[in-house]
């Protein structure tokens, strides 16, 4: 046990510039992907309410897509896009995709009907029913949905150094290679430090969610 801290200890002492680059390497990948999850996610999420015999085809693609290990979608990505950043952002969104797409549907189609019917009552618009009463009402749910989907690509975001994109996967792969527990023990909890204080940052959105005007 001596040994290993000892080690961590000297990594940090020679390495702490180039550990903190993989951290904000694999910071950029996880936001990048989850932001891009989002922009599909969201949209595609409402319109599986709006237009219900399209939810079927979608969420049924995205989810047959999501039990594709990501290792596997690399692999078949690698000829199309080479190695690097692009594969690993690709196979990063389509695995946060579904609990997005999924908890949207969700929050929008739990909208009470008598909400809707009472802000229709008071003269509201749809563009303002939209803003002011749905989206209010299944944010929770969308934010519940991207949390899920956050913390799956903080911890899959390490599979992105097998193929050069960099991030802590990189520290862990390396660990794995030279069989030194140090550097698996600095990789594996850097990534969970990371993916629990995502999971604190939308906590804390959700409970700073205003009501339903």
């Amino acid at each position: 046990m001596t040994e290993i801290w000892t080690g961590i200890r000297m990594y940090f002492e020679t390495n702490g510039a180039e550990y903190l680059l993989c951290v904000k390497e694999h910071f950029m990948i996880s936001v990048l992907a989850l932001l891009t999850a989002s922009a599909i996610g969201i949209p595609l999420g409402y319109l599986c309410v709006c237009r219900k015999k399209w939810e079927r085809w979608i969420t049924g693609a995205f989810q047959v897509l999501r039990i594709i290990p990501s290792v596997a979608i690399l692999i078949l990505l690698i000829p199309v896009m080479g190695t690097g950043v692009r594969p690993a952002m690709t196979a990063l969104v389509l695995l946060a995709v579904p609990p997005i797409l999924m908890n949207t549907a969700a929050g929008f189609s739990e909208v009470p009907a008598f909400m809707l019917e009472t802000a229709e009552g008071l003269g509201m618009t749809e563009r303002q029913m939209f803003w002011k009463v749905k989206v209010p009402l299944a944010m929770p749910m969308i934010l519940t949905g991207m949390r899920t989907a956050a913390i799956e690509i903080i911890a899959s975001a390490t599979i992105a150094a097998k193929i050069g994109a960099g991030g802590l996967g990189g520290i862990i792969l390396t660990g794995l290679g030279l069989n030194r527990t140090d550097l698996l023990l600095i990789g594996g909890i850097s990534v969970a430090l990371l993916s629990l204080a995502a999971g604190m940052v939308f906590r804390l959105l959700m409970k700073l969610q205003p009501a339903a005007a």
